[in-house]
This record gives structure tokens, C-alpha cells and sequence, in this order.
């Protein structure tokens, strides 16, 4: 039996093979191996995206993330994966055509992650019903030849067959229709791990501090290791920066820009009790007050409510939701579901920052979700924009521009047909199904750990033996690494998570070989942290 303090499985090039992730190995990596073909900044889903593409097609890749792999917008978006029917009332079809088509990939290439689900659009009358039943009959044409079920007119007694949820007042009918969903953190693990499966290396809690070009053409990279303190240089032939609502910060780097490409905005998302939304069907309202989507989703267990669109001016990690922003989610709730909700119900509130193009003034809704790909004159590819749906396109079209600059254009792009780390078809009802391929590896953690299988707390499904697996396999390195994206607890109950961090903290510190005044400091950072995610 391997040893249970060690990755598993304990062999090392094996774990390699498999995608695990070990963080000593990555370090010891990224600062022996010379030049890079590409450094990539940021681990969202475009940097991790960009990571994947580069590393499969052969080039010496590197990735870097100042924090945790999707630590800010990528994990905290409304969890779809869709084509986007609002923007065919924008008459934008070519690129609901293109989010239809890479919604089908991620289906096809993690279907353990991306599972199908049922939208309802309630209507109140027949005019509404004619215009969304209209509109969903031109996403069906779309997506025929997808094997995606096509929309349905549906009675008012046949609303509340399919979600007992919603509020029966002025209710005249509706429409039903199916996309994509997902666990966007888990997404992006699963995006690092294909990485460093296909040869790359993916470092976090590493931040680059400075850029700078080299007479060779290429770039030096100063670095600080945030666990060590250390800083060092690494030498790259090409930088990608995919930092998101940062990218600008990054540019500053190789020297002052006149222009700035991100104009940012923030969606707040509540979760509240899985009794608000007793069905298995998602509410989707496509008009709110603000002129946005309002999505109610069963997630995880509880009933996710989401989402607003507010123009902000300072870009911080952990931004706050605005009181403004809550009373409006809470008082949209209340017009479509059966039980309104009140400020009292909500057990999470997590809020994420767009990275929209434009510099000018005016409402972000009508800001573009296309990318934008820019290069400098000193060679920094800068990518910003787009949506998780769409990740994998924007991350080809980056490192083709890549391999344009490297003189390697005869290396095209193999991720359409890439399975991701974990993929597995058959997860159907298995326990820990997120794992994929892993949740036997998982259960076997479970099973050699004393106490391995105790829940973290009464309220949430997750078990001691997680915390284990994502300390020696998936790089966690904190507590708020285990609980907001290894597990999603800080967003699905803030306060439960706060009594669970002790524990986690405790299960940590014997894995990394931590002392009690790490444990007390994790804890305290955690708590502070989760503070913001609670009314």
C-alpha cells in the first residue's frame, strides 16, 4: 500500500502521467528549465485554456497564477455553459453559433463536469409567450444536429409539473429548453491537470512582478513565490497575459500604456436553500429590470440566484456586493418563485468581475463579450475579454498567434478532440461523479485515512478524505484553496464553512508539515475572508 502521506499513486512519473499536481515538482521546474517556449499569466479559464492548447501541441509551457487556479471570475460565474440566448435579441448569432458549437466540445470532452439541464421560461402572457417561443425555436434551428433536446411550449399546468417552484401568480404559460451546466472551479483544476498530463507546468501562489525584453526577442520574467518569499528570473521566447480585469495591471509592466483595454463589471450571485427551487429545472427570466438574464439554478444541492451588472471603477480580488445589487436579486426572486426569498435565507453571496472591452462610459450590458487578442511591440500577447463557454476557442486562436511568433505555425491546435483530465462517460449517479476517471483513486484516500469518510460538517457532503486528496493531488495549498474551489463550501453555506475551516486547517498542516501558528493563521485569514461572503 503507497505511503498515504504521498500523491497518489506515490510513483512520481506515474502521477505525471495521470495530470496530478505537485507543487515542489512544478517549482523545481519552472526554475531549472531554461528558456520557455511561453510563459502564460493567469489561471482562469483562458490562461488554463491557453496552457492546455500550448502544452499538447508540443511547446515548452508554463504556466503562472499569482493565487489559486480560478481563485477570481472563474469561479464565480452563474455555472452554465450555453450559448447564450440573450445575445440573439442583439442579433449576435454568429456568436451564439460559435458558444453553441464549443458548449458541444466541453460536453464531448468532460462530460463528467458538463451535465445537461432543463430551463423553464415562466411567461405571463401570450405576448411574452409568442416573442421567448419565438426566439428559443431560432436557438433550436442553431443547434440542430447537436443532440440537445429542442424547446417545448408549455401550459400553465405543465410550468408547474416541471418546477413546482415557481410562482403561480399571473402565471399564463412558458417555455422549456436545454443547456449545458458545470462546476467552473472544478472545471479549471481539471484544466491544469490536462496541462501537465500533455508535459506543461502549472505553478500558483506565484507572482509575476516585472517584465522585460530580452536582446534575444524574448522576455524576462521576475517571479516571487509566494510561499517562500523567494524571487527569481525565468526567460521566455513569448509572454501570454490572461489575467482578466488585471490585464491591464500586467501591461504596465513592459511600460505605460496610453489606452486601457478592460472595462470591468461585477455579477453578484446568492445561493439560498435548495427548498426555493424543489425541481430539477433552472428558472430562466431573459428580461429583468436591468435588461439582464435572471437565472435560478439547482446547484450543488441549494438553489443558485443570479445575476446583476454593475460598472465598477476599482478592480480588487475579493469584490463586495452592493446592497443596491442584493435587494434586487432578492426582490427579482420574489416575483417568480413560489416561496420569496428574504435577505435572511441567503446562505452565500459571491460576486464576480467581467472583464469587458471597452474605456468608455455608459452601462456595461451593452459592453461586448467577444475577446480581443493585442500584441505589444515588445511581444506581450494580451488576450481579455469572452466567456467560459468559449474558453477553448479563445485559448487556439491565442496560441496560434504563438506559434506565429515562434516560427512553429505548422503546430495546430488539438483540443477539440482532448479529453480533459478526468474524462469518464459513464459517472451517471457515482459518488464524488465531479472526480471523474479519479473517484476511485478518491475512494481509496478515503478508505486508508482514519475517519476519512466523516463529513466536514452536517450541512454539506464533503469528507475529511477530500481534504487529503486535494493537499497531495490538486496543489490546494490554504484553506480557502479547500474550501471555495476543491470543495465549493465557502459558496454554498459561508457560514458553514467557518466551522468547518478549524478541521481543514488541522487535516492541512499534517500534509504539508505545518506548524499549530499556520493552522491559527489559516483560520483567522479564512474566517475574514468568508465574512465577506455572509449578509
Amino acid at each position: 500500500m503507497s505511503d498515504p502521506n504521498q500523491p497518489y499513486p506515490a510513483d512520481e512519473t506515474s502521477s505525471l502521467t495521470l495530470g496530478y499536481l505537485n507543487r515542489m515538482r512544478s517549482v523545481a521546474e519552472m526554475r531549472g528549465s531554461g528558456m520557455w517556449d511561453v510563459v502564460i499569466i493567469g489561471g482562469g479559464a483562458t490562461g488554463l485554456g491557453t496552457a492546455v492548447d500550448a502544452a499538447s501541441r508540443g511547446l515548452r509551457t508554463l504556466l503562472l497564477e499569482r493565487d489559486d487556479f480560478a481563485k477570481g471570475t472563474s469561479s464565480r460565474s452563474t455555472k452554465l455553459v450555453h450559448g447564450g440566448i440573450r445575445y440573439l435579441r442583439q442579433g449576435r448569432v454568429k456568436m451564439v453559433m460559435k458558444a453553441l458549437e464549443e458548449r458541444d466540445l466541453l460536453i464531448k470532452n468532460a462530460p463528467h463536469l458538463v451535465r445537461l439541464r432543463q430551463f423553464v421560461v415562466p411567461c405571463r402572457n401570450a405576448a411574452e409567450l409568442a416573442f421567448y417561443g419565438t426566439g428559443l425555436k431560432l436557438y433550436n434551428v442553431l443547434a440542430t444536429g447537436r443532440g440537445i433536446p429542442p424547446s417545448r411550449l408549455l401550459r400553465r399546468s405543465e410550468v408547474l409539473t416541471e418546477q413546482q417552484g415557481i410562482n403561480e401568480a399571473c402565471l399564463m404559460g412558458g417555455v422549456s429548453y436545454v443547456d449545458g451546466q458545470f462546476n467552473d472551479a472544478r472545471m479549471a483544476l481539471a484544466l491544469a491537470q490536462t496541462c501537465v498530463r500533455e508535459g506543461g507546468t502549472v505553478v500558483n501562489h506565484c507572482k509575476v512582478t516585472h517584465l522585460s525584453a530580452m536582446p534575444n526577442h524574448g522576455m524576462g520574467v521576475r517571479v516571487k513565490d509566494i510561499e517562500t518569499d523567494e524571487d527569481f528570473s525565468i526567460a521566455a521566447r513569448c509572454v501570454v497575459n490572461a489575467t482578466g480585469v488585471f490585464a491591464d495591471t500586467v501591461r504596465s509592466m513592459e511600460g505605460a500604456h496610453s489606452t486601457h483595454m478592460i472595462r470591468a463589471s461585477q455579477g453578484v450571485h446568492l445561493v439560498l436553500p435548495a427548498a426555493f427551487l424543489p425541481g430539477d429545472a433552472a428558472i430562466m427570466v431573459p428580461r429583468t429590470d436591468d435588461g439582464r438574464v435572471l437565472f435560478c439554478i439547482p446547484w450543488e444541492g441549494h438553489a443558485l440566484l443570479g445575476t446583476t451588472d454593475t460598472p465598477v471603477d476599482h478592480i480588487e480580488s475579493e469584490p463586495r456586493a452592493l446592497d443596491d445589487e442584493i435587494s434586487f436579486l432578492v426582490g427579482h426572486a420574489g416575483r417568480y418563485l413560489r416561496q420569496a426569498p428574504t435577505r435572511a435565507d441567503v446562505l452565500s453571496v459571491f460576486v464576480g468581475l467581467r472583464p469587458l472591452i471597452g474605456s468608455s462610459g455608459g452601462p456595461t450590458k451593452s459592453l461586448s463579450r467577444d475577446h480581443v487578442i493585442q500584441e505589444s511591440a515588445s511581444g506581450l500577447i494580451t488576450v481579455a475579454g469572452g466567456k467560459w463557454t468559449t474558453y477553448r476557442h479563445m485559448a487556439e486562436e491565442v496560441v496560434d498567434r504563438v506559434c506565429k511568433r515562434l516560427g512553429a505555425s505548422d503546430r495546430k491546435s488539438v483540443t477539440r478532440d482532448l479529453p480533459l483530465h478526468g474524462h469518464l462517460t459513464d459517472h451517471g449517479t457515482l459518488q464524488f461523479g465531479e472526480y471523474g476517471a479519479d473517484h476511485v483513486a478518491l475512494l481509496e484516500t478515503i478508505d486508508r485515512q482514519p475517519n476519512g469518510s466523516q463529513r466536514l460538517h452536517p450541512e454539506l457532503p464533503y469528507v475529511e478524505g477530500q481534504v487529503s486528496w486535494a493537499v497531495q493531488n490538486e496543489m490546494a495549498r490554504t484553506v480557502e484553496d479547500i474550501l471555495a474551489r476543491r470543495t465549493r463550501a465557502l459558496f454554498l453555506n459561508a457560514k458553514a464553512s467557518t466551522e468547518m475551516a478549524p478541521r481543514v486547517a488541522h487535516l492541512m498542516a499534517g500534509k504539508l508539515n505545518q506548524t499549530a501558528d499556520w493552522i491559527e493563521r489559516e483560520v483567522s485569514s479564512f474566517n475574514t475572508l468568508a465574512s465577506r461572503y455572509q449578509l
